[in-house]
Parts: structure tokens; C-alpha cells; sequence
């Protein structure tokens, strides 16, 4: 092997290790930019109403607490909350809402 075609194949070599590390490099940028992002969706929409927009408050109905809309009166649930306000009443979810209403 000619010391030319050496120092070629050490600079492809090379070469290739700064592109490798400029991919990884920006495959974190990437994620951190993610997860900047998705941090701040969380603080623009955290207790603010799906429908309208407008602030949530928290009720407590039957020992759980969901979510209530101050301006369109939605009522919206957390993972696992129907199932917690369904089971612990004697006529069940739809009797549980109907009080909110009386």
C-alpha cells in the first residue's frame, strides 16, 4: 500500500467520525428541542378547557376530583377517574353527574 493511498483512506476515515458526531450531536439537539417543546405545551395548556379554552377548576365528586370548565360547564376526566367516580356510587356515573346539576 503507497503511503498516498494510506493518509486518503485515514482522511475518509476521519472524515467520517465528524460526520458521525455531527449526526448524534444533532439527534440530541433534537431531543432536547422536544422536550423543550413539550414542556412548554404543558405549561400553555395545563388546566385550560379542551373545548374552549378557558380555565379549569378542580370539584371533588365522590372523593375523586375532576376538572370543570369556568365558562362552557365541561366536565372532564383524568385517566382512571370514571372508573373511580362510576364505582363508588350506588346509581352509578350518570346519577353521580346528575348532582352536579341539582
Amino acid at each position: 500500500m503507497s503511503p498516498q493511498k494510506a493518509s486518503e483512506n485515514e482522511e475518509e476515515y476521519f472524515a467520517r467520525q465528524v460526520i458521525e458526531k455531527k449526526k448524534k450531536d444533532a439527534a440530541e439537539q433534537d431531543a432536547a428541542m422536544a422536550e423543550a417543546d413539550q414542556q412548554q405545551l404543558r405549561e400553555l395548556h395545563y388546566m385550560h378547557c379542551p373545548k374552549c379554552g378557558h380555565d379549569l377548576v378542580e370539584i371533588e365528586l365522590l372523593g375523586t376530583k375532576i376538572d370543570t370548565c369556568t365558562q362552557c360547564q365541561g366536565i372532564w376526566l383524568d385517566a382512571g377517574e370514571l372508573e373511580q367516580v362510576s364505582g363508588q356510587s350506588e346509581g352509578g356515573f350518570f346519577s353521580s353527574i346528575s348532582r352536579l346539576f341539582t
